[in-house]
């Protein structure tokens, strides 16, 4: 039972290093760009091996988000009741009859294919487990390619389905695991050459509608005299009436649906006429095509990569086509891409005590990142947050060792980490699209990486303290005596400048340092970073730096979560270049 689950961590971990190729390809069933992250989300349970199985299904039913992620969702959730290799052809039966009947209207053309060619596949019994990776790749690739070709908005738009082909991924990465020990890569720039990238021609249509994903409890029913709950049956019919693109899964005695309207708030009320509406998430399908589909990665002398621990929003960091690596947020539920959590959930759930943390990616899911980059990309920077902080500068520079012998990924430890490591990677992202040379980039990269600051303010030390970064007495004698410690992240680790009483106190030492260290006759960068306090650092704080560096351009980003969860609620930052 461990091998399958160390195979589901394994084809997680192939997934997510290719999940934005499959958002910049993802046309069906409305072009809206995310495919790979609903997929990193929907999946996410896969990553904790030793998480018993009916709890995984149950998370798996849970997590399961946007169009993708809920009908991938589908097919695991009876997947994984498998507890050999011999098991899995009924259970991927099970799983694509799961699959297509979640769906309101199936359509061939999407990760149904590939779920349909390996039921075949697996239907061969005499297939041993050492040879499956070799003999399931090939059958799922034409299954893949086929998809180019059945259905028109893919024919058009030049690429194969995206969801397919992150599912390919995924259970490509699944059997190598079983038939091997060894890390392994799936050349999906190889496997699919001329069809991963959108046609210049292709033109995507505004849909006017919302994307919906809803946890939902049918309300009990008066039938015959007696109590019954609705039958799945009738709720799908319900629904068929409220919007399209419906997919309903059972979890328990709820249903997981996700369904795309051009009225959350009226599908909303309709919903409440025959279920409690337990948990309620909506986005707008255009406006992640709001600037045009062929553009959505710039031109850059070199591709720039940061990890997440900058504080630089996933939108933010697409508009500039820079790529994050994640770090993971771990809570009591969950353990969930940082970059892909709620900011606002966080430090509520902080504040009501719960101690919530943060892991590593793997190294062999990072290995898989930096191989899927130098795949997409001919030449790679990526600025590394601090060695201080953590071992990714370390484990880069170990894997181009072994992997990078043309040195196609240049790495630089940036000393840095939040604010100051978004500042440092977001101006060299500018640079590299104005500049042909990838030797300009970089040399502009170490400029910035010596010349960027950073001051964060914390509100209590108690969460450091937890976190093993603190003396766990000097905390509480801190917030006893409300003292609000100034830190200054640096490349030989976190310096604490001084000690505060007020958030007033906070505004004026913030000013008084970009007073004595920008010049006023210069064009600076400046990054201002909230926790749970947007309103106060977008209002007052902003406002005071407003008025002090009219000439700066000011930007307001939530603190990266891997420093919050760390520093706590409260927490807020400026950092400047």
């Amino acid at each position: 039972m461990s091998r399958l689950r160390e195979a589901y961590c394994c084809g997680y971990e192939c997934l997510v290093s290719w999940a934005n190729l499959l958002d910049r390809i993802n046309v069906y069933p409305v072009v809206d760009a995310d495919t790979g992250t609903n997929l990193r989300i929907s999946l996410v349970p896969f990553r904790n091996i030793r998480t018993d199985k009916t709890e995984l299904i149950h998370r798996l039913a849970c997590s399961a988000t946007g169009n993708s992620g809920n009908i991938a969702a589908a097919f695991m959730v009876k997947f994984v009741l498998a507890d050999s290799f011999a098991e899995l052809a009924e259970t991927a039966a099970a799983g694509r009859e799961n699959a297509w009947q979640s769906i309101m209207h199936p359509k061939n053309g999407t990760m149904l294919t590939v779920f349909d060619r390996l039921t075949e596949i697996l239907a061969d019994r005499s297939m041993p487990p050492k040879s499956a990776a070799a003999l399931i790749r090939p059958p799922l690739q034409s299954a893949v390619i086929s998809t180019a070709h059945l259905l028109p908005e893919l024919e058009r738009a030049g690429v194969v389905d995206s969801g397919a082909l992150g599912i390919f991924i995924f259970l490509d990465g699944f059997f190598q695991k079983l038939a091997r020990r060894q890390p392994v890569f799936c050349p999906v720039t190889h496997l699919f050459k001329g069809r991963l990238a959108i046609s210049d021609s292709f033109q995507a249509a505004l849909t006017g509608s919302f994307c919906v994903d809803a946890l939902i409890n049918p309300h009990p029913a008066l039938k015959g005299g007696r109590q019954d709950v609705d039958s799945l049956q009738n709720t799908k019919e319900k629904l068929a009436k409220l919007g399209d693109s419906i997919v309903v899964i059972p979890d328990k005695s709820s249903l997981k649906i996700h369904i795309h309207t051009p009225d959350p708030e009226m599908l909303r009320q309709n919903l409440a006429s025959f279920a409690a509406i337990i948990e309620w998430q909506d986005s707008d399908i255009d406006a992640a095509n709001q600037v045009d589909i062929s553009h959505r990665q710039p031109r850059q002398a070199i591709h720039i990569v940061t990890d997440a621990a900058g504080s630089i929003p996933r939108k933010t960091a697409e508009n500039f086509g820079i790529t994050l690596l994640d770090s993971y947020i771990v809570t009591k539920d969950e353990s969930r891409p940082e970059s892909l959590f709620r900011h606002g959930q966080i430090y509520s759930r902080m504040r009501k005590g719960e101690r919530i943390t943060t892991a590593q990616a793997s190294i062999f899911e990072r290995y898989q990142h930096y191989q899927s980059l130098i795949k997409q990309f001919a030449n790679v920077l990526y600025l590394c947050v601090g060695s201080v902080y953590t071992n990714n500068y370390t484990v880069v520079n170990t894997w181009k060792k072994e992997f990078d012998p043309d040195n196609r990924l240049k790495a630089l430890d940036s000393g840095a980490a939040s604010g100051k490591l978004a500042l440092i990677a977001l101006s060299t992202a500018r640079r590299a699209q104005k500049t042909d040379s990838p030797a300009a980039v970089l040399e502009f990269a170490q400029q910035a990486i010596d010349n960027a600051e950073e001051y964060i303010f914390l509100d209590k030390l108690k969460y450091l303290a937890a976190g093993g970064r603190l003396a766990k007495s000097s905390g509480f004698v801190g917030d006893l005596l409300r003292m609000k410690p100034v830190i200054r992240p640096t490349s030989a680790g976190a310096a604490k400048v001084t000690v505060l009483r007020s958030q007033a106190a906070q505004l004026e030492f913030a000013l008084d340092i970009l007073e004595k260290k920008l010049p006023n006759d210069t064009h600076s960068l400046i990054m201002l970073q909230y926790s749970d306090n947007k309103e106060w650092v977008n209002g007052s704080v902003r406002a005071g730096v407003e008025r002090l560096k009219p000439k700066a351009e000011i930007l307001v980003s939530p603190l990266s979560l891997t420093s919050g969860v760390h520093m706590g609620p409260g927490t807020w930052g400026i950092a400047f270049l």
